[in-house]
């Protein structure tokens, strides 16, 4: 029996929410006394995953699975799971583990759970706390499948090092051409330094930007603070932006540590898809813009002179403590 994580990698480097779930299925190991094995897809450093307590690695190296197959991916992490007799199975809540977590849930004959915020309540009956009505309630649930799958939300965990070492194993799952029946034929990159995703810190911007020659306000603003771009949807709308920054409920979900909203009123779908986040700050220069009463920090001005001005402040204590 082990607490099995399946890692995330990009061209062959983790992202931090694997990372992050690596540590978070250490913590349920040592609750139910068990060990940590992760699942690698062509990972250039597996052992890496030993920092954030795994203790063993099935490595899996082949260039069929290069790019993300949800059905190849959900029966190779199956396989896995059976071989080392996992009762607890810790996927992320990216949009490929979404994807694959059902079809493996079905492989493992396993309840699953997405946006898990905390470490389990209580291992038996095994009940674990997740957001609900789009990030606006929290539930308790509880799982009685013997195996048990758990999607952990961005950031809700942290990262927790660990001066353990992991063993790596090669591990070659049996895959037939239905698992490739359905496959990436193209993929185009949003051209972030920092993806959404992953960020910390994402610095959005809205309708109240006016227009999209404004934008490198908001640009400098996040290159200050090493942050991701996003904007509302009515910006990808209008063509301002890519869509791929579109956040809020029909766009990319953000749980960042910091969620800086420059001109967004702060529409209700746009607050679903960032009710995760754990600061927010607003910029707006209406004071009766519903983000106000969402937000943790408010600034009621004009966004075309609180911004330069932050960013100039932000460089002089970044200056005053290099």
């Amino acid at each position: 029996m082990s607490v099995l994580v399946y890692t995330e990698n990009e061209e062959g480097k983790f992202k931090k929410a694997a990372f992050e779930v690596a540590s978070y299925a250490k913590e349920i190991a040592n609750m139910l006394g068990t060990s940590v094995t992760a699942v690698t897809f062509n990972a250039t450093d597996s052992a890496e995953l030993g920092t954030y307590g795994v203790d063993k690695v099935l490595e899996v190296k082949d260039d069929k699975l290069t790019t993300f197959t949800a059905k190849a991916y959900a029966d190779a992490i199956g396989q896995a799971a059976k071989k080392e007799g996992a009762s607890v199975v810790v996927v992320s809540s990216s949009a490929d583990s979404k994807f694959l977590a059902p079809m493996l849930a079905v492989h493992l004959d396993a309840g699953y759970v997405s946006n898990v915020v905390a470490l389990p309540e209580s291992s038996t009956p095994f009940v674990v706390k997740r957001t609900a009505f789009t990030n606006k309630a929290f539930s308790l649930t509880e799982i009685s499948t013997e195996c048990k799958i758990l999607g952990l939300s961005n950031n809700a965990f942290g990262l927790k090092e660990s001066e353990d070492a992991a063993t790596v194993e090669s591990f070659t799952p049996e895959l037939t051409d239905a698992d490739f029946a359905v496959s990436v034929t193209s993929v185009d990159k949003a051209t972030d330094q920092v993806s959404i995703a992953d960020a910390e810190v994402v610095v959005s911007g809205g309708r109240g930007l006016k227009g999209p020659e404004n934008w490198g306000m908001i640009e400098d603003l996040a290159s200050v603070l090493g942050a991701a771009t996003a904007c509302s949807k009515p910006v990808s709308d209008m063509g301002w932006r890519p869509h791929g920054e579109h956040v809020g409920q029909t766009g990319k979900p953000v749980a960042s540590n910091l969620y800086i909203a420059v001109g967004i009123s702060g529409a209700i779908q746009h607050l679903a898809g960032i009710n995760a986040s754990k600061t927010k700050v607003v910029i707006n220069n209406d004071p009766e813009a519903p983000f106000f009463k969402a937000a943790d920090y408010g600034i009621v001005g004009d966004a075309f002179e609180v911004v330069p001005q932050l960013i100039e402040k932000l460089k002089e204590f970044k200056a005053n403590n290099a």
